[in-house]
């Protein structure tokens, strides 16, 4: 701890070269860890799903083909199904057309046995089964339009040629997705005369178990029907569309590697640099009788310094750009609410640290070593 005041004293010895050191850091760790950010929700996505009782059950052809509604009671008496809603695409903006987020309309019986972990009050529900207009929205889109409860909104149709008007009576919580807005089935089907079609079929099991027998007797039900079907477990549907975003979560991490091993090339430059024009002042040092190894301590202290506040900026810059500027709110779906978690955090930090010890070791442990009658006879 002594030498504490002489660590800081150095580092202030050239504030540019130090300010602009901790900036390099800071943006390249910042880059990382919003690139990092971004799979690892991807994954978390899928972890959580992964033991859901649910089921999707959708056209065969694809989910741009729908199914008769007839199917929904044929559905609800396959042995081990506890609840089957019937689900349809509406795509309505709610002004520009820069205003989109995902708005589906779902049956209104057996919402909270369907989604029991979306957090629903039970005001919510109730008044989300008793009032024809009603709607529940996802934080994220609440905060996008500053929408309160009780307010009345109109959604503009772009698949259906027809506006809603629509009533926010509850908000979505728990692990639904943050941007969804979800309303009454009947109500659209009133709007667009009884088209009697649906795009998917949500389906829930009494337990984990029931899910893989379920499915195959879902489409073994329909086999060699007009509209057959696929059905997938809920994680396996949520990952056909993370898949689409699977070329951009290699990349990110790719390009995440790129950004810390060209950070790192230039944080020991900027070392060498910096212990090359010391050479001569180590050499006293260690005339007068410093040891060679607190020496070396003190060096690789101020690059630690430099590399973990360049880290604490980065992290920071991070977490306030996704608090603030939610990427992807219009069309990344369950990805919309990217956040840095403390596990990128931590290890963001620990890279941090790593850039700071590496990169300074070698010039620092060459420059302590160096004979001490050959570097006095040296000009910095």
């Amino acid at each position: 701890m002594k030498f504490v005041w002489l660590v800081f004293k150095n580092l202030t010895r050239n504030r540019r070269r130090s300010v602009l050191t901790i900036l390099s850091i800071a943006v390249s760790l910042f880059i990382f860890c919003a690139l990092a950010s971004v799979p690892l929700v991807a994954r978390r996505i899928l972890a959580d799903s992964a033991s859901s009782v649910r089921i999707a059950c959708h056209n065969k052809a694809g989910l741009a083909y729908p199914m008769p509604q007839s199917y929904k009671h044929r559905i609800a008496g396959i042995p081990h199904v506890v609840a089957v809603i019937s689900q349809n695409w509406f795509g309505g903006i709610y002004d520009e057309v820069t205003d989109q987020f995902p708005n589906l309309a779902a049956d209104p019986e057996d919402i909270e046995v369907m989604w029991p972990d979306w957090g629903l009050s039970r005001e919510a529900v109730d008044q989300f089964k008793g009032l024809r207009t009603a709607c529940l929205v996802g934080p994220s889109t609440m905060k996008e339009f500053h929408w309160q409860i009780g307010q009345q909104i109109m959604l503009r149709g772009t698949i259906y040629p027809f506006n809603l008007t629509l009533n926010i009576v509850g908000v979505l919580g728990g692990k639904a997705p943050p941007n969804f807005m979800l309303f009454r089935r009947d109500y659209l089907e009133e709007l667009a005369g009884e088209t009697g079609y649906v795009d998917n079929y949500w389906v829930r099991v009494d337990e984990a178990a029931s899910v893989p027998k379920t499915m195959a007797a879902l489409d073994q039900e329909f086999a060699n029907s007009p509209a057959e079907t696929l059905s997938e477990s809920e994680a396996s549907f949520l990952g056909n569309f993370i898949d689409n975003y699977r070329i951009f979560f290699q990349l990110a991490e790719m390009l995440g590697l790129v950004v810390i091993v060209t950070i790192g090339l230039v944080a020991a430059n900027t070392a060498a640099m910096s212990i090359r024009e010391r050479r001569t002042e180590i050499a006293v040092m260690r005339a007068i009788g410093f040891q060679s190894g607190t020496i070396l301590f003190m060096i690789l202290s101020e690059s630690l310094l430099v590399a973990l506040i360049g880290g604490v900026l980065g992290c920071g810059a991070a977490f306030l750009t996704f608090k603030f500027f939610s990427i992807g709110a219009v069309a990344a779906g369950p990805l919309a609410n990217v956040r840095v978690s403390p596990q990128i955090v931590a290890e963001t930090m620990i890279l941090a640290a790593l850039i700071g010890i590496v990169s300074a070791f070698v010039p620092a442990y060459s420059a302590t070593r160096r004979n001490i009658v050959e570097a006095l006879r040296m000009v910095a």
